[in-house]
């Protein structure tokens, strides 16, 4: 073997030299502080795919996005239900009252159907708001829950303080209500239904334009389709992204 040959493997072999001093305690330390090798990359992002929320968007507001404001009303049952309540179950939030004669006995039909379409699940509810409270009392609102089959648990028909309710669906949840004595039944109000995380963020899916739709139309029944004015219903949808949130 020549010596020019003999000089080539000195070289190779103090290249490797210089390699280990320099940079094998840097893998090693690497790995004692838990950084990933490329396997473990694969896993962790694995793992995160399976952790990821659905589709169904957050409503930005001016702070971040909207959650439900901190209320504190008095239920069918003479219970005192607030928002921290609701913590943890995925549900629905309707302003209504009892002598409707127009679109809260639609509204309330639909929501009975998603009730019993989520029968099974301990962690669904509905939050109905009257915005009639000076008639609609505790007794009037017990009397509306069995006249509509309304038994989930965690369904709480609530009356209170005109302002406070007022100011919760205005001002909370910007859907529409109002005292109005040239309309009939004397009060107006949306049909629209917000649909509530967990965690008590306003969730909703994106429309065709990539929009959020934040409120779910609830004067359409799934039977009907569409009515009379060309509104579509939303039933179906409310309930495929209330499963959304169940599984999130």
């Amino acid at each position: 073997m020549s010596k020019k040959t003999n000089y080539s493997y000195i070289g190779i072999a103090f290249i490797i030299l210089v390699f280990g001093i320099i940079f094998v305690p840097r893998i090693v330390d690497r790995i004692n502080q838990g950084d990933i090798t490329r396997q473990e990359s694969r896993s962790d992002y694995a793992g995160e795919k399976g952790k990821q929320a659905t589709d169904l968007v957050f409503i930005k507001g001016e702070n971040g996005n909207r959650r439900v404001p901190e209320f504190s009303f008095t239920n069918h049952n003479g219970k005192t239900i607030t928002n921290k309540d609701y913590l943890g179950k995925v549900y629905v939030i309707e302003f209504f009252f009892t002598t409707c004669p127009t679109i809260c006995p639609v509204m309330n039909t639909n929501l009975v159907e998603v009730q019993n379409e989520f029968k099974d699940f301990e962690n669904f509810g509905v939050a109905s708001f009257t915005i009639n409270p000076d008639y609609d009392t505790v007794s009037v609102l017990k009397d509306y829950a069995t006249t509509y089959g309304i038994t989930n648990p965690n369904w709480h028909l609530m009356t209170g303080k005109k302002e406070a309710i007022y100011k919760l669906a205005n001002d909370g949840f910007y859907i529409y209500a109002a005292e109005n004595a040239a309309v009939e039944g004397g009060f107006e109000h949306s049909g629209n239904f917000a649909l509530i995380d967990k965690n008590g963020f306003i969730r909703s899916r994106k429309d065709e334009f990539g929009n959020p739709i934040i409120y779910y139309n609830g004067i359409v029944t799934e039977k009907e389709q569409v009515n009379d004015d060309g509104q579509r219903e939303q039933i179906s949808i409310l309930k495929e992204d209330i499963k959304k949130l169940l599984n999130e």
